[in-house]
């Protein structure tokens, strides 16, 4: 499936400072019944949002009108657990297009690229540094620049690169799935085959 594709993104934050996040508090396990990736958004750290009633717990930061944004920041080690793609379907499907953290699960990571959400992985000190900026003004600027690498914030002009895997870099830059990478790839690979028959 393609997505939108992916440049540069300017945007306030949404600030989860809590390590060790995994998939289960992320999306509950009861939530995954669906096939398709859309509705699970709804459902996004639903035990933290929502009491046993359903109503929303005030204190919990995506209930609170005080952040807004498409970037999570999030603490140390987000998405261990288990290998659900629906984590990655779930915040991709809320609105957010970049998580932050300062280590991610692999399998996490690699779920999030597949499905159009940029995990940016920063050094601790930046990510305090980051957290740091949203708490004093929750109207502060991210800016990720996904062809240059680097993560910044625009009122103070801290920055620090973030490292991504080439290819999956490249399909977000086109909004390419690794199908539409293959068949963009169609002729080259029919001459490489023509050449070795």
């Amino acid at each position: 499936m393609s997505s939108e594709k992916f440049k540069t993104l300017e945007s306030p934050a949404v600030p989860l400072p809590i390590e060790n996040v995994d998939t289960d508090q992320i999306i509950p396990a009861r939530f995954l019944k669906a096939t398709t990736r859309e509705g699970f958004g709804e459902n996004l750290f639903r035990d933290w949002r929502f009491d046993k009633s359903g109503a929303p717990k005030e204190d919990f930061v995506l209930n609170k009108n005080t952040y807004t944004g498409k970037i999570l920041v999030a603490g140390k080690n987000f998405g261990s657990g288990s290998s659900r793609e629906h984590a990655a379907w779930a915040i991709h499907d809320y609105g957010f297009k970049v998580v932050v953290s300062s280590f991610f699960a692999d399998i996490f990571k690699n779920n999030a690229l597949n499905n159009g959400l940029l995990p940016v992985q920063v050094s601790d000190s930046f990510l305090l540094t980051l957290f740091k900026a949203i708490e004093s003004n929750s109207d502060t600027q991210i800016k990720v620049d996904l062809e240059a690498q680097l993560i910044s914030i625009v009122a103070s002009g801290e920055s620090e690169s973030f490292e991504i895997n080439p290819y999956k870099k490249e399909c977000l830059l086109n909004g390419y799935d690794d199908i539409d990478y293959l068949l963009r790839m169609k002729e080259k690979i029919v001459q490489f085959e023509k050449s070795r028959s």
